[in-house]
C-alpha cells in the first residue's frame, strides 16, 4: 500500500494514536502523518501509508484552513483549554476585536506555544514545560492569508470569537489566540479548533476512524487511499523512460529550461518517481521511490 488517507481526527486522541490505529488496521509499520493536530483539535489529518511517509515534510507544507473559537477574558498556560486557566483583563468591544483580528493577516513573526512539540536542545518544549522548567522559544515567520470573523458571543465573564482562518504551514492558531488576547489586554486562549483543509484535502471528504475500521474488516482500505503524487504542493516535471531510469538511480538528468527552479515532484507516464531539485537545466534527485519504469 502506498498513498494518503484523508482522516477526520476526532477530539481526544493524539495524532500518534491515529497512526497506531492505521498500523493495526494495515499490519504495516511504515505509517505516519503530515501536520500534527493537538488532542483538543479535530479535522483533517493526512495519514501517510508506506513510502508516502517519505513526503511528510512536503505534504505538511501546504496551506491550511481552520474553524476556531477564541475565548477572551481569560488566559491559559497552554494557550488552549487544557489550562491551567486564570482570569484576564477587561472584555474588549466588538469593534476592537475585529480591528485586532485584521492585524494578524499577512506575514509576521510568531512565538510558538510553550506547550508544543518544538525542540529545545533536542527535547520537546511541552515536556520541559510540564516539568516546570522555563521555556523560551524563538519566533519564526508565519503567514496568515485571511481571517473571517464569523461571530462574537458575549457572556458576563468572557467573549467567544468564532473565526475562519486560512494560513501557511507552521502557523499556531493557539498562538494567535494568545496574542490576540494580549493585544486587546483581555487575555485569550483557544477553546475549539477544527482543521477544515490541508492543501486540497477537505474535511467534508475526510474519513472517520470508525469508517476505516469497517473498510479494514471488509478488506477495502485501498478504496480511500489517495495518490500521493496528486497531493504534493510542488511544481511537476515529467521525464521519459530513459531519464526516469537515470533519476531513480540517483543521476542528474537534463530538463527544459522552463522547468520551475527549486524542488519539483517528478513523474514518468503519470507515475510519481520522487522529488528532485531543478537548478538551471539539471534535475538533481532528492527523494526517490523504489520503482523503475523499465
Amino acid at each position: 500500500m502506498l498513498g494518503v488517507i484523508n482522516l477526520d481526527k476526532p477530539v481526544g486522541p493524539t495524532s500518534h494514536d491515529m497512526v497506531a490505529i492505521m498500523r493495526r488496521l494495515t499490519g504495516m509499520r511504515r505509517i505516519g502523518h503530515a501536520g500534527t493536530l493537538d488532542p483538543l483539535a479535530s479535522g483533517v489529518l493526512p495519514i501517510l501509508v508506506g513510502a508516502a511517509t517519505r513526503f511528510s515534510r512536503d505534504l505538511a507544507g501546504g496551506d491550511k484552513r481552520y474553524l476556531a473559537v477564541i475565548r477572551l477574558g481569560w488566559r491559559s498556560a497552554t494557550d488552549d483549554a487544557q489550562g491551567p486557566i486564570e482570569r484576564g483583563g477587561s472584555l474588549p468591544a466588538d469593534e476592537a476585536v475585529a480591528t485586532a483580528l485584521a492585524s494578524f493577516v499577512g506575514t509576521f513573526e510568531q512565538r510558538p506555544p510553550a506547550f508544543s512539540a518544538r525542540k529545545i536542545g533536542g527535547r520537546a518544549a511541552h515536556r520541559l514545560a510540564r516539568k516546570g522548567e522555563a521555556v523560551t522559544l524563538s519566533t519564526r515567520p508565519v503567514t496568515v492569508h485571511a481571517i473571517e470573523l464569523l461571530e462574537i458571543g458575549r457572556n458576563e465573564d468572557h467573549v467567544d470569537v468564532h473565526i475562519d482562518l486560512r494560513c501557511g504551514p507552521g502557523t499556531y492558531v493557539r498562538s494567535i489566540a494568545r496574542d490576540l488576547g494580549d493585544r486587546l489586554g483581555s487575555g485569550g486562549y483557544l477553546i475549539e479548533l477544527r482543521r477544515t483543509a490541508v492543501g486540497s484535502l477537505l474535511a467534508e471528504k475526510a474519513v472517520s476512524p470508525e469508517r476505516l475500521e469497517v473498510l479494514a474488516a471488509e478488506g477495502r482500505l485501498e478504496a480511500v487511499l489517495l495518490d500521493v503524487g496528486a497531493l504534493l504542493p510542488l511544481p511537476k516535471v515529467a521525464l521519459g523512460t530513459e531519464d526516469a531510469h537515470r533519476f531513480l538511480h540517483g543521476s542528474k538528468v537534463r530538463v527544459e529550461p522552463t522547468s520551475s527552479v527549486g524542488r519539483n515532484a517528478v513523474f514518468s507516464d503519470g507515475t510519481l518517481l520522487g522529488i528532485g531539485r531543478v537548478e538551471g537545466d539539471l534535475l538533481q534527485p532528492e527523494t526517490v521511490l523504489d520503482s523503475d519504469p523499465r
